[in-house]
């Protein structure tokens, strides 16, 4: 994320007065659009599996594997 100045140039804006400030019945300039304006994650997403899926998915893993072994077992014999 790289930070934009949202401060106009004064050398370059016109309708400013030396030190910045704006005259009377003068429009002030806009604004610049600023990458890191709007609302803050608040939301901490948690990272990883947690425990219990992690667990199920190890346990069919290791079941499928002695499944294949049985079987290449039962051929042998």
């Amino acid at each position: 994320m790289t930070h934009v100045n949202p401060d106009p140039e004064p050398e370059r804006t016109t309708g400013l007065e030396p030190g910045g400030s704006v005259p009377p019945g003068e429009t002030p300039p806009g604004e610049s659009s600023m990458p890191e304006a709007g609302p803050r994650p608040t939301h901490d997403q948690t990272t990883g599996w947690s425990k219990a899926p992690l667990t199920l998915i190890l346990l069919l893993v290791a079941l499928v594997a002695l499944g294949f072994l049985a079987y290449a077992l039962a051929l042998i014999l």
